[in-house]
């Protein structure tokens, strides 16, 4: 039977209620300026005390976002990047982008550790998982015409992908794990959930390209973001639709949503610069504000929901609390 992810006993009057209203970030706190156009990306470090940057200019951007100061930048693309992947003890992050490659870096040094080859195209998004013991790179592969899923073994020294993950009938756009499963988002309108467990593959149709992913933390329900200006909610386990949320734009470029550490709220950007959020269960719209000046390209939310960040085709990421 389908069900909402369990909220937490508290959800009335803790964390996310000041005032009778939801208390989240929406107040804006640091810009952080320094990408020559479009921020493509924008992640969070696991534990939040830092945050990097993707770049049209090819660079990724390692920034403090606390007090708005640039670190460290790294160059080594040759084409825009778009997506970026940091591992838990904040000592390496992966990259990649236009120039088909992914990149793996030392953070302190800002040296390459490896490039991993393989994708004979543009890799548009990371995710790390198995305790950062794999990488999956989402992308489609122009010689073969095959849209897939690679799998990496970040503890090899090896530059080939491990595994790949077929079944796509699009490209690959976006991917998402929980325990043993990947979930992945294509063009082709499907979300696919691969139990590495069980070594079993399922597809869920949503009949509009999907960009963006996000799991919530018991793992039961997903997030899928849609270029028919909707976020659907799903049951992990059945495939059902739980809810959808609307209000927003979303037709025609890649985005990002996500979710409030609680699982309480639903988060989703516009190409019109807004960045809205609504509650899951309600199916609500409950705050917006004005983000940007161009499309909110992506989020990425702090592990305490304290702050957001934003990045935009207007070449800042924005930093928000509440």
């Amino acid at each position: 039977m389908a069900s909402y992810p369990k909220l937490p006993e508290e959800y009335e009057e803790d964390e996310l209620y000041h005032g009778g209203r939801p208390s989240l970030p929406c107040q804006e706190q640091q810009v952080l300026k320094g990408h020559e156009g479009a921020v493509l990306a924008v992640r969070f470090n696991p534990h939040g005390s830092y945050c990097v940057s993707c770049g049209k200019d090819r660079t990724v951007r390692l920034w403090n976002p606390h007090n708005g100061v640039l670190v460290k930048t790294y160059v080594g693309h040759g084409y825009e990047v778009r997506d970026a992947a940091i591992t838990r003890d904040n000592s390496k992050f992966a990259s990649c982008g236009g120039d088909k490659q992914i990149f793996l870096w030392d953070v302190a040094s800002g040296n390459f550790i490896r490039k991993l080859r393989g994708h004979d195209s543009t890799v548009d998004a990371l995710c790390l998982a198995a305790d950062d013991s794999v990488l999956l790179s989402a992308g489609y592969d122009q010689c073969v015409k095959v849209r897939q899923l690679k799998v990496w073994d970040m503890k090899s020294r090896s530059i080939d992908a491990i595994q790949v993950l077929k079944g796509f009938q699009d490209s690959v756009t976006c991917v998402a794990t929980s325990g043993a499963s990947i979930f992945a988002g294509s063009v082709d309108g499907s979300v696919r959930r691969f139990d590495v467990r069980m070594g079993r593959a399922t597809a869920d149709q949503l009949h509009h390209p999907i960009t963006g992913l996000a799991v919530t933390r018991d793992g039961l329900c997903l997030l899928a973001a849609c270029t028919d200006s909707t976020l659907r909610l799903l049951d992990v386990g059945g495939g059902q639709q739980l809810a959808t949320y609307t209000g927003h734009v979303h037709a025609a470029v890649k985005m990002d949503c996500c979710l409030t550490p609680s699982d309480a709220y639903v988060v989703g950007s516009s190409e019109t610069g807004e960045v809205f959020y609504w509650d899951l269960v309600k199916a609500e719209m409950v705050e917006q504000f004005k983000a940007h000046g161009g499309v909110v390209t992506s989020m990425s939310m702090h592990p305490d929901g304290e702050l957001l960040l934003t990045s935009s085709v207007d070449g800042v990421v924005k930093v928000w609390a509440k």
